[in-house]
């Protein structure tokens, strides 16, 4: 195993309702790879004639959506894949992936009181030195996931609940020739979608689903 400690990786963790911007960092492990002033930015060319903006919370705290994350994603020349849960993760080839995101349900709290209201929070998993790293911005730091087959272990048990999405994030040229998986045959045309963009429309992770609609 590595000996890289977790004070050796880049780490933020949460502020407001920032995860968002905190998952780039710590996919990027660079502390300012992108800010908030350039989120909200994005929010804003994505949106440009909306008051209320639809893509990050009422009160401009944070709280972005996915195709924020994809738009930043993408001025740094990578693309953001979803993952079809009904297919192993084995299929992924690692190598040629710069790293994990997944998408979770989050309890929004006042105090101590948990308030009903349908939050979704991003974390990146992410290899470090050869050990794969859970970044999740609410830990106190890094927790290591271990090898590949702890990682694949990892995908497996997070996606057997049905509210929770992984999306794979690799370079242009990768996304384009399909070198994140190993077997691009074992993916059918109909089983797998690149997540486009809709321009002043909000994508909620509810529209984000196979295109045979299953």
């Amino acid at each position: 195993m590595s000996n890289k400690t977790s004070s050796a990786i880049y780490h933020e963790k949460q502020v407001r309702e920032l995860c968002a911007l905190h998952a780039l960092n710590n996919l990027f492990q660079c502390k300012n790879t992108f800010e908030k002033s350039e989120l909200d930015r994005i929010c804003v060319e994505l949106s440009p004639d909306h008051w209320i903006n639809p893509h990050r919370s009422l009160l401009g705290s944070g709280n972005y959506d996915i195709n924020v994350i994809m738009r930043a994603l993408q001025s740094k020349d990578c693309e953001l894949v979803w993952f079809d849960r009904r297919k192993d993760p084995s299929c992924l080839d690692f190598k040629n992936i710069i790293g994990l995101i997944f998408n979770i349900p989050s309890e929004y709290k006042i105090g101590l009181i948990s308030i009903p209201i349908g939050r979704r929070h991003w974390v990146t998993i992410k290899e470090i030195d050869g050990i794969f790293y859970n970044l999740d911005s609410k830990l106190e730091a890094p927790k290591a996931v271990g090898s590949e087959t702890e990682l694949l272990s990892f995908i497996r048990s997070e996606l057997s609940e049905s509210d929770k999405q992984l999306f794979v994030v690799v370079l242009r040229e990768v996304d384009e020739d399909k070198s994140w998986l190993r077997d691009i045959e074992s993916y059918s045309n109909n089983d797998w979608i690149n997540i486009t963009e809709r321009d002043a429309e909000e994508v909620q992770l509810k529209d984000i689903k196979p295109a045979n609609g299953s």
